[in-house]
């Protein structure tokens, strides 16, 4: 969530550092604690994403989904390894207890220490969703994302437009919600995680098929609209009326930044490729390259746009110079290091106590979480099925692909929950719904492409069989 955004709904987030100051706590008495709390936690982070990840890979699963698996299991839902502020005080997680008892840490200051090592982690987890995006635009045509663009545009918006009105309308005539929670639950509908399913089509090696070309333009467009949505839907949330002004100045920035940097990183890239050819220190071609990624990154922080905009855009300009294959080496280490962190951080911040259907509470969740699951599957389905060309394309697949709401669908439900628009059983319904939909999307999404290559082999092996001399 950019923090512009967080300004413009009054939400300003909780801030660690200013509670330091607020209780007069020594900051370089307890630094070497956060460090310590901070290290702890990625070790616990990295730990989760192999094991996750090696046990899906062997069962022949996404391993994007056992790192997801991974960050529940340390999360808030199992072993309160990982606890995130998001927003609020937070209590100690195991691991900041484990501080306490060996190095003496005051117990007074672990809240502390347990907030900022959270927050130092949850920005880790955003510059690794950056790197995820950069290495994604690089490894993207940008010719071919160009020349889908207008179905790639038709899929965002239908995958925008079907599950919000569907989802709104569902609510008011069948659940009696009001107006106002039944828009807010219907935008966080809308939502599509690019990471999530980026991830999943760079494993399978389906990112620059025709199909991974429109998915990743409508989620990157669809992160857009989802951001003015939030927009129109925070803003009528915390005063009944919607500003237009907002609205306009969201889609003008969006339009200029996207095109603007395309168009500026291209006619800049040889002024570029000229400088990194004249360094001769190490990093040469790594460092500038992120230095570009981060700063266009910024530029769409101040715009209210997402960092990963920024991000993607970076990786697509410079995908197109004759540097791409170096730099895609050079930045997978990073990848390596930085990707697992967030989506880890995305299982770890998931409690799955909304599905137990045992505690009151939840029940009335379930019920209106199963409609949202159906119009959230249903209504990301029927945008792939608007896909009008090239002829064979599958357009199962490219539904499936946008289906993930993942950290998207959980900043929608934490600005419900804080604006007050957000009952406890609709926050919950929208809470399993973001859950089942990150974490059926990537089997399902292999799945499709599997049985669309079996489909295509087919009529080769009988052609094949059909050509074999007869015995004798």
């Amino acid at each position: 969530m950019p923090p512009l955004l967080f300004n413009q709904f009054d939400l300003a987030p909780w801030s660690p550092i200013a509670q330091v100051a607020a209780e007069d706590i020594n900051l370089a008495e307890i630094s070497p604690l956060i460090l310590a709390a901070v290290l702890l936690s990625l070790v616990v982070i990295y730990l989760a994403s192999k094991l996750g990840g090696e046990i899906c890979a062997r069962v022949n699963l996404p391993p994007v989904l056992g790192e997801l698996f991974g960050g529940v299991v340390v999360g808030v839902s199992v072993l309160h390894l990982l606890i995130f502020s998001e927003g609020a005080a937070v209590e100690p997680s195991v691991l900041t207890t484990f501080i306490q008892q060996t190095a003496g840490m005051d117990p007074t200051i672990s809240g502390t220490v347990a907030s900022t090592a959270s927050e130092v982690i949850s920005v880790l987890s955003e510059i690794g969703v950056m790197i995820l995006l950069f290495e994604i635009g690089l490894e993207s045509d940008l010719e071919g994302l160009l020349k889908v663009g207008p179905q790639a545009a038709l899929v965002a918006l239908v995958g925008v437009v079907a599950p919000f009105s569907a989802g709104t309308i569902g609510l008011i005539t069948l659940f009696h919600v009001d107006l106002v929670p039944a828009i807010f639950a219907g935008a966080a509908l809308t939502a599509t995680s690019i990471g999530i399913t980026a991830k999943v089509l760079a494993e399978i090696q389906k990112l620059t098929s025709p199909e991974g070309q429109i998915i990743i333009g409508a989620a990157v467009l669809d992160d857009i609209l989802g951001i003015i949505v939030l927009a129109v839907v925070a803003s009528l949330a915390k005063t009944g009326t919607v500003e237009v002004s907002n609205v306009l100045y969201l889609i003008g920035s969006s339009v200029v930044f996207l095109v603007g940097s395309i168009v500026l990183g291209r006619f800049l890239s040889p002024f570029f490729l000229g400088m990194v050819s004249r360094l001769t220190t190490r990093g040469g071609l790594l460092i500038p390259s992120l230095v570009f990624a981060f700063v266009l990154g910024y530029i769409a922080v101040i715009l209210g746009l997402e960092a990963i905009l920024g991000a993607f855009t970076a990786g697509l300009v410079l995908g197109e110079t004759d540097k791409r294959r170096a730099l895609e080496e050079q930045i997978v280490p990073i990848a390596d290091m930085l990707v697992p962190v967030f989506f880890v951080c995305v299982g770890a911040k998931t409690d799955i106590s909304v599905l137990n259907p045992m505690v009151p509470e939840n029940r009335e969740g379930l019920i209106i979480a199963s409609f949202l699951i159906v119009v959230a599957i249903v209504g990301k389905v029927v945008s792939g099925a608007t896909v009008y060309s090239p002829p064979g394309i599958n357009r199962w697949a490219i539904g499936i692909g946008m289906i993930p709401r993942g950290e998207v669908g959980l900043i929608f439900a934490a600005v419900g929950s804080a604006s007050g628009a957000l009952s406890k059983s609709l926050e919950a319904g929208v809470i399993v719904m973001v859950i089942l939909t990150t974490f059926v999307a990537p089997p399902l999404l292999r799945v499709v492409f599997k049985t669309d290559e079996e489909a295509v082999d087919a009529p080769s092996l009988a052609s094949e069989v059909a050509e074999l001399p007869p015995d004798g």
